[in-house]
């Protein structure tokens, strides 16, 4: 079962877990679990993608329960109209907020993206971000006795593939547990250890008037326990208590040096 952040007769709004798929996709031929499926069966009816977010992404996913609405949240995310927040850990102390306005070359993949034009123009693409704590903890990673971490709060105002995590790279600020433009040493001694592998990508927020009533409409997705953790590890936890499920304890012992 998957966790309705709302439903009325137009629309459907679930919390994506890390690591599921949207919908099928001949990209992993072997997968069995996707969220549209599993929204269908749980809702007993047909549902529509408006947007996507990647498989190692969590958070608010929003969905139409008719062709017609689906056409009007197309166009609204097109057209900028919906505003999404997201959350991320980064590696190193990120203290001042900041707008990365960095053009794109699409990313293509060898196997859906084969018919695509590879000559196609970098794409604008802009995101606004806050950090929000910092922490050190006495974890050596690479070289140094300790390692460095921000939680950021991230606003794209484009939706190019991949946006956040290649802009967070771009900066020198890689997300953690991305595999493909992060810091595999970093995703390893998170990894190792905070038992925490996922992508720490969250998407938070979407705020958008209704595609029928007009009535502005806030969603928002609260963290998983991975997140949690890693929050309670880091001594975070209270930063966004409306993103928070649970209260954990400080783990014992810790001793990391914050900034907030």
């Amino acid at each position: 079962m998957l966790e309705i952040l709302y439903q009325d007769e137009h629309i459907v709004a679930v919390n994506k877990p890390a690591g599921w798929l949207v919908h099928r996709s001949w990209l992993d031929s072997n997968e069995t679990v996707f969220v549209m499926q599993t929204v269908r069966d749980q809702i007993g009816q047909h549902v529509y993608t408006v947007h996507r977010l990647d498989r190692p992404t969590s958070g608010v996913l929003l969905m139409a329960l008719s062709s017609d609405v689906a056409r009007t949240l197309s166009i609204q995310f097109e057209q900028h109209q919906i505003q999404k927040t997201y959350h991320a850990v980064v590696r190193g102390y990120v203290l001042d907020d900041g707008t990365i306005d960095y053009e794109m070359t699409e990313e293509l993949d060898k196997i859906a993206d084969k018919f695509a034009r590879p000559d196609k123009a970098p794409q604008p693409s802009v995101t606004h971000y806050q950090p929000l704590a910092q922490v050190e903890v006495p974890v050596a990673i690479g070289r140094y006795d300790t390692a460095r971490f921000s939680l950021m709060e991230l606003k794209p105002e484009t939706g190019r593939k991949h946006q956040l995590r290649r802009h967070m790279a771009h900066i020198r600020h890689p997300i953690i547990g991305d595999s493909t433009h992060g810091d595999l040493r970093q995703n390893r001694g998170i990894a190792q250890h905070f038992d925490c592998s996922r992508l720490m990508l969250h998407a938070s927020h979407l705020q958008l008037n209704h595609p029928v009533t007009g009535e502005p409409l806030t969603l928002t997705a609260r963290w998983d326990e991975s997140w949690q953790q890693l929050m309670s590890h880091f001594g975070w936890l209270g930063i966004a208590p409306h993103l928070e499920r649970v209260e954990f304890p400080a783990p014992a012992g810790q001793d990391s040096e914050l900034i907030f």
